[in-house]
């Protein structure tokens, strides 16, 4: 039995991102809103992303502006990488859980309210010199 643990966690071991990032959960706005302006950053260096995001007059940017501080925090603190050096490898938003309301309206009736939300990953990598 215990054997079957540890080949277990030797194969979540190895597929275990080793890039840095940032993952925010439950994040009150809808993953449309938010990959337009993850469709922005990506690709771009880390310094060139914080300038985008903080020009762009989009909701979703004050989320994602946190979660690219936070992944290029983690890789300055837990992988000791520069920030310099980095850039925006991957960014998507995946669909949470989704709050669902209703709105009263004439004859008894109601209307759905789909209230989504969104978690929204953001991972590094360092630039390649060729």
């Amino acid at each position: 039995m215990a054997t079957r643990m540890k080949e277990k966690t030797a194969r979540v071991e190895e597929r275990r991102e080793k890039r840095p990032f940032a993952t925010a959960k439950h994040v009150r706005i809808s993953p449309d809103k938010v990959r337009i302006v993850l469709a922005l950053i990506r690709g771009r260096s880390v310094a060139e992303a914080m300038a985008v995001l903080q020009a762009t007059p989009k909701a979703a940017c004050e989320q994602v502006f946190k979660v690219l501080n936070s992944a290029a925090a983690n890789a300055e603190h837990n992988k000791g990488l520069s920030v310099d050096d980095l850039y925006v490898a991957e960014a998507f938003a995946d669909v949470g859980p989704t709050l669902k309301r209703f709105q009263p309206v004439s004859k008894g009736r109601a209307h759905h309210i789909l209230k989504r939300t969104s978690h929204i990953t953001v991972i590094l990598d360092t630039k390649e010199d060729k």
